[in-house]
């Protein structure tokens, strides 16, 4: 077997108000696609795939990570920009909603936050 490519894929309820998010809140480049599909091209190389379902759920996990160099900067912007961040119970998080790593085997530091359509996404610190 050769896999010659992979991607992910996610569902939402609104695939214009996805398009807006990914695209201008985010500043990922988005194409559209037939069936009104959106493709999100990641830095990197990689894709996901975002597809409207009239009876989507929420994901109950982090459905994308978006890797930062400066997590500070990047949740002042996107609160500038309206994104909200959670806060989750077991997390030890900061005001701005960012788990501190105090040791390099915790991981990175990272933040939770939604789309429009309640997936939850995060950023961390590369």
């Amino acid at each position: 077997m050769e896999i010659v490519n992979a991607f992910s894929g996610f569902s939402v309820n609104d695939i214009e108000q996805a398009k807006e998010f990914y695209g201008q809140t985010l500043g990922l480049r988005i194409e559209e696609e037939n069936m009104g599909l959106l493709t999100v091209h990641l830095p990197g190389g990689g894709e996901v795939i975002i597809y409207p379902k009239p009876d989507h759920s929420p994901a109950t996990y982090t459905t994308l990570n978006l890797v930062v160099a400066d997590i500070d900067a990047t949740v002042d912007l996107l609160v500038s920009r309206g994104v909200t961040f959670e806060q989750y119970d077991g997390f030890i998080q900061d005001s701005k909603g960012i788990a501190r790593s105090t040791d390099p085997d915790q991981g990175p530091d990272i933040a939770w936050f939604k789309d429009p359509a309640g997936n939850i996404l995060a950023v961390l610190q590369a």
